[in-house]
């Protein structure tokens, strides 16, 4: 039988990846729901294509355009809160959730909540409500698919693993554009600079991200919820070939490694098709090519972000969400030339130092008090610029 899914963030980077292979393969799958946050145009066109059921956009005020995008087909349209949440616990027994950044937090806890199989593309939404979601799948019976590459290849080497057994996980990061960057070169960065990864295609969030190793900070904070292992044994290695994704030791002495092209298409899909797999069209690895495999710490010094992310898990508190807040406002300030780029990681530890926090206890509490962050984020912006 084919697969019921609904993906959430349809138009973005790992959106139009998991597009691509559903269209590849139409007898595997039925596509249920799309979303987007403004992009109508990509959004119909999107649904067209798979023969979607329901198609949402996140901004109310765009409802009659995509009314009018969808005009002589059976896809409903619809918009907002409800509509995310509609797509999200629906039809579907699997749910991509695709959405960058915290706007993706609610939806992706309704599918955890309505017991679906989550496809968790969205990092942020784990890094800051991790305790609540993981507590909502153990009630509801959700199981969470990491896609990240890096817990994606975790899971597969887990596969058949007790926990009791693992010693470590070490999680690999490309090092970005700025890897071999210069103090200075970082103070004059440019966002055309900081989105111009040398390995990965992704959106300008998430690279800008990658260069500053926030990213690697996030996925730190998600591999403690999603592995249930302590800050203590989750380390992370620079390896700028981006071919091992990340890696498992055990108690033994041995380890596991997944190894890849640097094509999210390959996680995507072994999310897609779990416990399966599936075909994809992503370049197979030739390691005679390749030729080598380079390892090397990460410079805490010149990307304190890595250092911020476990500061904010060892606390034990709210302290991921200020992290995670803080740091999208201030990539949105850097991408808008409001800032410099070694200023992020400097905003976020400001905010880290000016918030005083206790573990959220619900999804409300965890959603007021990243907004309160934002707002204080932006006031100082302003403030320092005026």
């Amino acid at each position: 039988m084919k697969r019921r899914i609904s993906i959430l963030g349809a138009t973005g980077s790992v959106g139009k990846s998991t597009l691509d292979l559903i269209l590849r393969s139409p007898e595997r799958f039925d596509v249920i729901a799309l979303t987007a946050q403004t992009n109508v145009p990509a959004l119909a066109e999107a649904a067209r294509a798979t023969q979607a059921k329901l198609a949402v956009v996140a901004d109310p005020a765009r409802l009659d355009e995509l009314r009018n995008a969808l005009s002589g087909t059976d896809c409903k349209a619809a918009a907002g809160a409800d509509g995310l949440a509609e797509a999200a616990t629906g039809e579907a027994e699997l749910v991509m959730a695709a959405i960058v950044g915290c706007a993706g937090l609610l939806p992706t806890m309704a599918a955890v909540e309505a017991g679906k199989t989550v496809a968790l593309a969205n990092k942020e939404a784990l890094v800051t409500a991790g305790h609540l979601m993981i507590d909502a799948a153990a009630k509801s019976g959700a199981t969470l698919l990491p896609v990240d590459s890096e817990h994606n290849a975790i899971f597969q080497c887990l596969a058949t693993s007790r926990s009791q057994d693992v010693a470590r996980l070490v999680l690999t990061a490309s090092g970005g554009p700025f890897r071999t960057a210069t103090r200075a070169e970082l103070r004059s960065a440019t966002p055309a600079q900081a989105v111009a990864h040398p390995k990965w295609s992704m959106g300008s969030k998430i690279s800008v991200d990658s260069a500053t190793l926030m990213n690697k900070g996030l996925e730190l904070i998600e591999a403690h919820y999603l592995f249930a292992l302590p800050s203590e044994q989750i380390n992370i290695v620079i390896h700028p070939q981006s071919i091992v994704h990340s890696l498992v030791e055990f108690v033994d002495g041995s380890m596991l490694a997944q190894l890849g092209s640097a094509d999210m298409r390959i996680p995507i899909a072994y999310a897609l098709a779990w416990p399966e797999r599936m075909e994809t069209p992503a370049a197979k690895l030739d390691l005679i090519e390749v030729g080598r495999l380079d390892f090397e710490a990460p410079d805490l010094d010149r990307f304190p972000a890595l250092r911020l992310a476990r500061r904010a898990l060892e606390a034990g508190d709210g302290a991921a969400v200020v992290l995670n807040a803080a740091n999208e406002i201030a990539v949105e300030l850097f991408l808008a030339g409001q800032i410099g780029f070694t200023e992020i990681p400097a905003m976020v530890e400001r905010a880290l130092d000016a918030t005083s926090t206790t573990l959220p206890r619900s999804i409300a509490e965890v959603t007021a008090l990243d907004a309160a962050v934002r707002r204080d984020v932006r006031s100082f912006a302003l403030e320092r610029c005026a």
